[in-house]
């Protein structure tokens, strides 16, 4: 059992019957009245976040989530998603309902987490940042440079991301999975 205090970012537990990971939390003592546990939680199997206010010491249940990384093999014509265990070579197929905005990052042969609670499939744990192909910008034009503006470029997955104006066709760019905005050119 985890108790109020032991919550840290992206810890995970069970609650109201659902696996939920902690985003963002904060201890609050008003002035008046009794302290209490304001938190941000992320539920694993439908991908929801809802705030929650918690008495401190409250207790819950830990859960026990699995991570095993896994290559990304192909997307088949119904929308599922197949990936193999790197260690035992056995498939998964994931709907594309539990991917999010997973489909806009992944190529093929890429090595991705996927976590497991109970054996069954509940999510899937990006990499910070990827390395996509731009397979269509507007062309710099001599002089933008200077202005430090940005232009829309899409990426061969059909992300679209913001990019500085000296980005061209077929560079590839470093993402940020968490925020979908350009890092750095490769």
């Amino acid at each position: 059992m985890i108790s109020t205090s032991d919550f840290r970012t992206g810890l995970t537990f069970e609650y109201e019957g659902e696996v939920v990971t902690l985003v963002e939390f904060q201890h609050v003592k008003p002035g008046k009245g009794a302290a209490f546990v304001r938190c941000k939680l992320r539920s694993l199997t439908s991908g929801s976040t809802v705030e929650k206010t918690f008495r401190p010491g409250e207790k819950f249940q830990r859960a026990h989530v699995e991570r095993k990384d896994m290559q990304f093999l192909y997307k088949d014509e119904d929308n599922n998603w197949i990936f193999m265990d790197m260690e035992n070579y056995d498939q998964v197929t994931l709907d594309e309902s539990l991917l999010e905005d997973a489909p806009k990052y992944l190529l093929e042969n890429m090595i991705t987490g996927i976590m497991f609670h109970d054996d069954q499939v509940i999510g899937m744990d990006l990499p910070k940042q990827v390395e996509l192909r731009v397979a269509s910008t507007d062309p710099g034009i001599k002089g933008d440079t200077a202005s430090g503006g940005s232009k829309p470029a899409t990426m061969e997955t059909g992300l679209v991301v913001q990019v500085p104006f000296f980005v061209n066709e077929g560079d590839v760019l470093s993402v940020d999975t968490r925020t979908g905005n350009y890092v750095s050119r490769v």
